[in-house]
């Protein structure tokens, strides 16, 4: 595949940090790309917007919770190459948030430590991720 003819997606994270540390996943629902992997939550940033306005309407959709741009802090990103695109996904931490994460397109959450997440089945683009999350939060 040339260079040219490389589809970049760009889809933005956000690793949502509560008081003991821990990250919140969601499991990809079944009828899905990737059905049953962890991953971060968020979403496909749509034409004309900001990969931080993307996250906040995703997290509000998703998740149910209001997060504000000031609690959203750039912590990496991952670049992956799937065979028919090329995933670019800027991973942001949220430790602040109105409401109470609750499923709301039918995706399993759970809280998990940094050290813990290699022990979920995710995505190939999200591994690359963790270890900027137990620098951070610690094991």
């Amino acid at each position: 595949m040339s260079a040219l003819s490389i589809r970049l997606v760009l889809v933005v994270a956000a690793a949502l940090v509560d008081a003991d540390g821990r990250v919140l996943m969601a499991q990809r629902p079944e009828g899905k790309t990737l059905a049953g992997l962890w991953e971060f939550p968020g979403g496909k940033v749509e034409l004309g917007e900001r990969p931080e306005d993307t996250l906040i309407r995703e997290l509000a959709e998703e998740l149910g919770i209001t997060v504000r741009e000031p609690c959203l802090a750039p912590l990496t990103f991952a670049s992956h190459a799937y065979p028919d695109f090329h995933l670019l996904m800027p991973l942001y931490i949220c430790r602040r948030w109105e409401g109470i994460p609750q499923s709301r397109e039918g995706q399993s959450l759970r809280w998990q430590r940094p050290g813990a997440l290699r022990e979920l089945p995710m995505p190939p683009a999200d591994l690359p991720l963790i270890p900027f999350l137990i620098d951070l939060l610690g094991p």
